[in-house]
């Protein structure tokens, strides 16, 4: 590797960045592009007491969830699409309180990835006035006092500093958030750590962006310069990656836009198998633990189904998916 080379294998890149008890993001949204290679390897290595953030995350939540990696989340929405409209881990650990989660709206959430960004405090936004996420905080003032990775308050009601009407109107604050390490994965990146998502991004690049470490995961690796032929469809420079990681269909079970789609028949099974203590204990120890890379687990899992999965060029989707 050389000094400019930010190329790791996905064991190293984890080991090295993703810490006991530290503050993470994983990108993605709902069924598509989580880091799910990525979120594997933090099980099996046993990673716990995380403090997770997502905008609205879906399997990749629900397994470090399921897995008792999380203490606390930081969340707009956890769902797998008609599979689970709510993550069957995920709901599952918050009924048993096993979980402690700080509820916002989507666009909170985005915000308060753009403000840390940003480098900002905090974001204004007239999202959630009129609501109970204003009220209910799943992280109470004592824990805030005594931990000071935590914002002092959930969000903050104040007056508008511009309103010219009486009484002043009423923005809502929310605080930034700045992961000690987020976690994409990407369509491309370079050995220096230039990423190119295709499609939408989703939140991405504003965790990308605020976070102090970050680990790329990517469908395809190129040399350095390749991407800069057409710098304008890069959306994260080297500069604010730490590891690049190839690691093709390391989104599987979930969708990669223009390379493969989500998989209905994991998702199915997952469904039926998974969703409670017993059935997800036997997922872990016999679909993650029991394999050691994210393509042994892809071979076990999907069966004969790859072939259908494969995008189509001209849409970006598979046609073949029943949904």
């Amino acid at each position: 590797m050389t000094p400019t080379d930010k190329t790791h294998t996905l064991e190293a890149a984890v080991r090295k960045f993703v810490t006991q008890g530290c503050h993470i993001s994983i990108g993605g949204f709902t069924l598509n592009r989580n880091p799910m290679a990525a979120v594997h390897e933090i099980i099996r290595q046993e990673i716990k007491g995380l403090h997770l953030y997502a905008h609205s995350n879906g399997q990749g939540l629900d397994e470090l969830t399921g897995a008792g990696a999380v203490d606390r989340l930081d969340i707009a929405y956890s769902g797998n699409g008609r599979y689970a409209p709510t993550c069957i881990n995920f709901k599952r650990v918050v009924k048993e309180n096993r979980l402690r989660v700080e509820d916002y709206t989507n666009f909170q959430m985005a915000l308060r990835f753009q403000a840390g960004a940003m480098g900002l405090p905090f974001l204004p936004t007239y999202s959630s006035l009129g609501t109970d996420i204003i009220e209910k905080w799943g992280f109470d003032p004592a824990l805030r006092e005594e931990d000071d990775t935590l914002p002092v308050q959930k969000l903050a009601v104040m007056d508008n500093p511009f309103s010219r009407t009486s009484p002043k109107e009423k923005i809502v604050a929310v605080p930034a958030i700045n992961p000690d390490v987020t976690i994409i994965h990407a369509q491309t990146a370079d050995v220096k750590g230039t990423v190119r998502i295709n499609g939408l991004t989703f939140s991405d690049v504003e965790q990308a962006k605020a976070a102090r470490h970050l680990i790329v995961t990517c469908e395809t690796l190129v040399d350095e310069g390749v991407l800069n032929r057409s710098p304008q469809n890069n959306q994260i420079p080297g500069f604010c990656v730490d590891a690049v990681v190839h690691c093709p269909m390391g989104a599987y079970p979930t969708a990669c836009y223009g390379q493969y789609d989500y998989d209905p028949g994991f998702l199915d099974w997952y469904r039926e198998n998974a969703g409670d203590r017993a059935g997800f204990a036997a997922y872990i120890k016999d679909c993650i633990l029991d394999t050691k890379t994210h393509g042994q687990f892809i071979k076990k899992m999907s069966g004969n189904r790859l072939e259908s999965l494969m995008a189509d060029p001209e849409t970006g989707y598979s046609l073949k998916v029943k949904r």
